[in-house]
């Protein structure tokens, strides 16, 4: 469910108590954590952690209005959920994720392409999040983000 929320503070505060808590902590691990130069704007009605127009003009290929993504956190109808462009886009990245997973979590890890779903919040690994956000560099992404836009764009 998308949020038609103007900031992400306005977001989180049309949450559940229960979610507003998880999500609050779920953002500032990620802001603690993120590399410098990604700006937490809202996209796709949810907290998104992108690339901004100021550093990659080009914009997201899909949308070169939108600026670059590269995480999200949402709380969606029955789970919460994080968004990593970069697990997707680097298959060690997915792999360190998937081994680390466990470690952490009790839970089968629920994972698609690109999203982790917890359906328990109290399974959320937020220091395992703060990890993983903190991983790529802004430069790091934007040479991901090209090596993979022109490899499936044929160019």
């Amino acid at each position: 469910m998308q949020s038609k929320a103007a900031t992400p503070e306005e977001y989180i505060e049309s949450l559940p108590d229960d979610r507003k808590v998880a999500m609050m902590k779920l953002r500032s691990t990620i802001k603690k954590n993120i590399p410098k130069g990604f700006a937490e704007v809202m996209s796709y009605g949810m907290l998104g952690y992108v690339v901004p127009h100021s550093i990659y003009s080009s914009g997201y290929h899909c949308d070169p209005k939108l600026p670059l993504p590269f995480m999200s956190i949402a709380s969606q109808k029955n789970f919460v959920a994080v968004y990593h462009m970069g697990i997707y886009a680097n298959p060690g990245l997915l792999k360190w994720f998937s081994s680390e997973y466990p470690k952490y979590c009790k839970t089968k890890l629920d994972m698609g392409k690109a999203c982790i779903r917890f359906k328990k919040l109290e399974d959320i690994p937020y220091k395992l999040i703060g990890e993983l956000s903190s991983k790529i560099s802004v430069d790091k992404w934007i040479e991901m983000y090209e090596r993979m836009k022109n490899h499936n764009l044929g160019s």
